[in-house]
Parts: C-alpha cells; sequence; structure tokens
C-alpha cells in the first residue's frame, strides 16, 4: 500500500503535535521531575516563533519518550506566564536549558540539526537533589548542609547569591556607560584636534610645500 507525500506530512505534523508538552506552574514539577530540560518560551502571535515552532516540534516528537530529557513549550501569554516572569523573559523567543530550578540561557544555532546536536549532548542527567546519585562528594556536602537548613533561612540566602549576581550586572553595566562616555569624549577630542589643525593651515602648508618642490625643480632644470 502506498501513501501520498502529503499524508505522510500530516501524519508526522500530527505525531509531532502530539507529543508536544506545554508546561505551566500546574505541572512544570510533575513534568521536570528529574529530567534536564529544553524550553522554548514563547508567544503565539510571534513571527520568529511561527518560524521555529515545525523544527521544536520535530525535537519534542523526537525526545518525547526520553526518561532523563523534556523538551517543551511555555506560552507566556497564556497559562505558563507565571513561568515566563520568573524565569526573566523578555524576548521570544526565548530558549532555556538544565536545571528546572535554575535554568540558563541557550546561546546556540536554531536550525534543527544544530537544535537536536545540542540536546544530544547536553540533556543528560545532572547533579541535583533529585539525582544526588550523579553528585561528587562535594556537591553532596552541599545539598546536605542546604537541606538542612529551615526553608526561611534557604531563601534568604538564595536572596544574597541572587543580588550579587544582580550588583555585578549593575557594576558592568555602570562601568559600560562611563567607558562609552569616554570614549565619546576622546573621540570628540579628536575630531576636534583634527579640525583645529586642518583649519589652522594644514592645507596651505602642503600647497605651499607642493609649490617649492615644483619650483625648485624648474630652478634646477635651468
Amino acid at each position: 500500500m502506498k501513501f501520498a507525500p502529503s499524508s505522510i506530512l500530516v501524519a508526522a505534523s500530527v505525531a509531532a503535535t502530539a507529543s508536544a508538552i506545554e508546561l505551566s506552574p500546574a505541572n512544570y514539577e510533575t513534568e521536570t521531575a528529574g529530567k534536564t530540560v529544553f524550553l522554548k518560551f514563547f508567544a503565539p502571535w510571534c513571527g520568529h516563533c511561527k518560524k521555529l515552532k515545525p523544527d521544536w516540534d520535530k525535537l519534542m516528537a523526537e525526545f518525547a519518550d526520553s526518561p532523563s530529557a523534556l523538551v517543551a513549550d511555555v506560552d507566556c501569554t497564556a497559562d505558563g506566564k507565571p513561568l515566563c516572569d520568573e524565569n526573566g523573559v523578555r524576548g521570544y523567543p526565548t530558549l532555556k536549558w538544565g536545571d528546572p530550578s535554575d535554568l540558563q540561557d541557550y546561546q546556540g544555532g536554531r536550525s534543527l540539526d544544530e537544535l537536536k546536536t545540542f540536546a544530544t549532548e547536553n540533556l543528560k542527567p545532572t547533579c541535583s537533589v533529585k539525582n544526588i546519585d550523579l553528585c561528587d562528594d562535594t556537591k553532596k556536602a552541599q545539598i546536605e548542609k542546604f537541606m538542612s537548613m529551615d526553608a526561611t533561612e534557604l531563601s534568604t540566602l538564595v536572596e544574597a547569591e541572587e543580588k550579587k549576581i544582580a550588583d555585578a550586572e549593575e557594576t558592568f553595566k555602570a562601568e559600560v556607560a562611563e567607558l562609552q562616555a569616554k570614549y565619546t569624549k576622546l573621540n570628540e577630542d579628536k575630531d576636534k584636534t583634527i579640525a583645529d589643525v586642518k583649519g589652522g593651515g594644514l592645507g596651505l602648508m602642503k600647497s605651499v610645500v607642493k609649490f617649492k618642490a615644483t619650483s625648485d625643480a624648474a630652478k634646477d632644470e635651468l
């Protein structure tokens, strides 16, 4: 029995859609438990999101049965919005990956081959509270220490560490702004110096030098 190419494409599309998982606060913990994740934060109206969707759907289908990896969607205009806010999503689509409780920005290419290669190489079980057997002794000791702290104390510690990151980012922005201002001032000073020199007779000097050279050459010929 032969199938028309269009039928095969429709079947593939249906399979990809069926394997799609859309995350929200209601199912996030359950769906991501014990897995390394690769998430697409998107808005349905976004043109770049629509362009990425076919390849992303194929990637989700590819990893649908993985016991240790999850490729999923987060709709920032619907139930998934709190997850987008929590993870600082500002543009669409934003891709993040890693431990579900500590997502990292994905900076790689967005073709299907590039996404699949990255997912295959990186969506593996990693050290975490739920995968403690994968942790080395140092990480196990850290987890044990954090587990012994009460929730309030731990939350305070997390806030303090996150503040260090925020402060570092603010310092970086301030230093860059200062460097930019210095660059602008240096560039303006350079342009003014060049203009002053040229306006002070450099062009006339050059023309006189050329005139003298021509005159001297004419005298030598005589």
